[in-house]
Formats: structure tokens, sequence, C-alpha cells
């Protein structure tokens, strides 16, 4: 994402965390939606479930995509990889000094 154009005057790696953090929250708003529509969908049809698990089938699509953005969030909130680089690189910094 970093070789991207970022906007004069804009810090880049700052830049590229916010636009990780605005995707997720597309993502996010767009999971809500479709989920939304799923339940009514279900609700509107019946509310039944199939199968022996009685399960309804909503919750497998929602959890499905859950997962994966789960990941999202994780990659856009939790995982900054140019912290992990950054700590990483002061560490063998740190082990390089003592020897």
């Amino acid at each position: 994402m970093m070789d991207e154009q970022t906007p004069q005057g804009r810090d880049p790696r700052l830049w590229d965390i916010a636009k990780k953090r605005a995707a997720f929250k597309t993502h996010l708003t767009t999971y809500l939606v479709i989920n939304a529509f799923f339940w009514a969908l279900w609700y509107f049809t019946g509310g039944k479930t199939y199968g022996s698990d009685g399960v309804p089938w909503p919750v497998w699509p929602a959890l499905g995509w859950g997962i994966g953005l789960a990941f999202h969030y994780f990659g856009a909130y939790v995982n900054n990889e140019h912290d992990a680089i950054e700590k990483e690189y002061n560490k063998l910094q740190n082990k390089n000094k003592q020897s």
C-alpha cells in the first residue's frame, strides 16, 4: 500500500494506516448491511431452520465472513507492520551493541 501516491504534506506511514482503517470501516458497514438483509430475508420467509442442527442459515455466511472481517480488523488496528519492523530493528540494534 505504501507504493501508492501519498498526498503532499502527509506522513506516508500514517497515511497508510489511515487507508487501512478506512477500508476496514467500509468492510464492516458492508458486512452489517448485507447480514441484516440475510436475517430479514430469513425472518420474512418463515424463519425456519433446516437440517438436524436447527441453526438458521444466515449464521453460516455471518460466521464465515466474520472470520475474514476479524482478520481485516487485526490488520488495520492491531498488527501494524511498521511498528513490528521498528521493534525488530531496535531489538537487533540492542543485541549488536551488547556484543
